[in-house]
């Protein structure tokens, strides 16, 4: 294989911190964009000794900044993560729309002058479905901005052959995974680890999709020939939050957490065709996450 260099965009993030891990673990050179580069949660996950080669703190909204990453650092390859969560999105849609959508449009352009050859992986979301998982009719505007998001890569490829695959993951837990409108069951394990009660604020079902599953498959859809603008739900087995609450009691006994019965406001599961991705059985990634806050806490001063 020829020597990769790999840009996380969003790298102090859940996802982009595994992502970020894994790259590093595997010995690949990774410019890690954030315009957050305390790299704590990949502290968390990885340790102290775990250092992309190059942190930059840009902001994708900057053009020209962007371009000179990509520049000089020869990029070889992209994993576009950066982006406002849902609440943020709704507390601000203007600087919503500014992140999430001219920020993903720059970094579909730089890779355009960039000259870059392989696929551009880039996180859309379940919030592109409407309650049901159907219709492309989202409930907020972080799901509108997605679909912003997979249009502009369509075009893009249509007049540019700038390939990219488009990743929709639904409740992502584990490490690190402490925002957003569905880290309530990463939460719960973190305070059971550190003995506390937790309240999971929905209940139903769901897909989860573990971290470093997640950041696996962001590395394997760059790794992809390009051939187009791809899009592809992140699926995995139908969990109840009741077995979520079970498996984190099962790694933390004694634990007080419990749920809302209240449904979420977007699909209980995607529809397929699903990414091929490794998928982690529940009880091990609840257990591991679980382990890992037990470690953290015991850390802290």
């Amino acid at each position: 294989m020829s020597k990769e260099t790999w840009l996380v965009t969003g790298a102090s993030g859940c996802i982009g911190a595994w992502t970020v891990l894994t790259l590093v673990q595997e010995g690949a050179e990774v410019v890690a964009l954030d315009r957050d580069t305390a790299n704590q949660r990949l502290r968390l996950i990885g340790g102290d000794g775990v250092k992309p080669a190059h942190a930059v703190d840009v902001d994708i909204r900057d053009l020209p900044a962007v371009e000179r990453v990509l520049d000089e650092h020869a990029v070889t390859h992209m994993v576009h993560l950066a982006a406002l969560q849902v609440p943020f999105c709704r507390a601000d849609p203007p600087r919503g729309a500014e992140v999430n959508v001219a920020g993903t449009v720059n970094l579909f352009e730089a890779a355009r002058r960039h000259g870059l050859s392989t696929s551009i992986a880039y996180a859309s979301s379940a919030a592109v479905y409407d309650g049901a998982g159907v219709t492309f009719t989202p409930a907020n505007i972080y799901g509108v901005y997605k679909i912003a998001n997979e249009g502009s890569a369509r075009i893009y490829w249509q007049e540019s052959q700038v390939a990219s695959v488009g990743l929709r993951p639904l409740i992502v837990y584990g490490g690190g995974r402490d925002q957003g409108t569905t880290s309530s069951p990463t939460l719960a394990m973190a305070a059971a680890a550190r003995g506390e009660a937790f309240r999971i604020s929905f209940g139903g079902s769901t897909q989860m999709q573990y971290g470093p599953d997640v950041a696996r498959a962001f590395i394997d859809a760059a790794r992809r020939p390009a051939k187009g603008a791809e899009v592809y739900n992140l699926g995995g087995p139908d969990v109840t939050v009741a077995e979520i609450v079970a498996c984190i009691q099962q790694a933390a006994p004694g634990a007080d957490v419990t749920f809302d019965d209240v449904a979420l406001p977007f699909a209980s599961r995607l529809p397929k065709p699903w990414f091929d991705m490794a998928v982690t059985p529940l009880a091990e990634g609840v257990a591991a996450t679980v382990e890992l806050y037990r470690r953290a806490a015991k850390a802290s001063p």
